[in-house]
């Protein structure tokens, strides 16, 4: 294939690039300034000083909210709810995929279990019957009431549900033949060759859970309860000075700035999912592939 090397090629590669140049610097940039603000001390993140350098470096802010009594606690919930409902919600997926791939033909009513996840992809039945429904059935204040809830995703069954068409359907036939189960079929035939698709939504499910606050905020009143992203959330929108065992007025906590605790909190907060995203970058890439065969 012969490149297209025409004035206006050039033209419209070097606008690519000054858009895309620009569209970084925007996700950049402020996460740099946050970066440099939580790393200055109290005059100058205070006064407005930092841009994108620390000024008078300093690690107080970290090593504050790094003490705090519930950072430790509230860490360990986090890990708990990925643990338990990563588990749960790609169980759900797959057990729920294989069998929506097959033909209506081999599995009577899959257009009807179709428009029933179709209806639960498009429809939002709102906080308050969600609410009610969590503490009829008596998970407030509960880990599983963190876990349960988004334990059954059809945006995830219908991508998984696509991976699992892909597959030959010769290869289900050979099986079939030689008296394999369906549950053979899948642990030894579907999952195998469908890891890339399980891996990237996994670390789709990780960062969904790492990242909630809300329903910890709705669901969960004991603060030795509270995941991760919530208690960081009290440190960030309300600087709740009592869970980071610094009491306002003391000499102590002239010491620290409200901005450059919040700064602290946040990359606590994003830290993880950093270091992830960039070594499965490619899981992602095939994560982008999988709704765009066979809806």
């Amino acid at each position: 294939m012969i490149e297209d090397k025409s004035w206006s090629w050039q033209v419209l590669r070097g606008v690519n690039y000054i858009v895309l140049s620009l569209i970084g610097l925007i996700c950049i940039l402020p996460l740099a300034h946050f970066l440099a603000v939580s790393f200055s001390d109290r005059a100058a993140s205070v006064g407005g000083l930092v841009t994108l350098w620390p000024i008078r470096f300093t690690t107080a802010s970290y090593e504050l909210v790094l003490k705090a009594p519930l950072f430790y606690q509230s860490l360990l919930v986090s890990t708990q709810r990925i643990i338990f409902g990563v588990s749960l919600q790609m169980a759900i997926t797959i057990l729920t995929a294989y069998p929506l791939s097959k033909t209506a033909r081999r599995f009577k009513g899959r257009n009807l279990f179709m428009w029933l996840l179709l209806v639960g992809l498009f429809t939002d039945w709102g906080i308050i019957p969600w609410w009610l429904v969590i503490r009829n059935l008596g998970l407030m204040n509960k880990i599983w009431a963190l876990v349960i809830p988004p334990a059954m995703s059809p945006y995830n069954v219908i991508l998984m549900m696509n991976f699992f068409r892909e597959i030959p359907e010769e290869l289900d036939d050979a099986a079939r033949i030689d008296g394999a189960s369906h549950w053979r079929r899948l642990f030894n035939i579907y999952m195998p060759l469908s890891l890339p698709a399980i891996a990237t939504l996994t670390l789709f499910s990780v960062v969904f859970h790492w990242n909630s606050w809300f329903d910890g905020m709705v669901l969960i009143y004991d603060v030795t309860k509270l995941p991760l992203q919530t208690f960081l959330r009290s440190v960030v929108i309300g600087l709740d000075t009592s869970n980071l065992s610094l009491q306002a007025g003391s000499s102590q906590f002239l010491l620290y700035s409200d901005r450059s605790i919040r700064a602290a909190s946040i990359f606590l907060s994003i830290v993880p999912v950093l270091i992830l995203y960039p070594i499965l970058q490619g899981y992602f890439v095939t994560g982008i592939k999988l709704g765009s065969v066979k809806g």
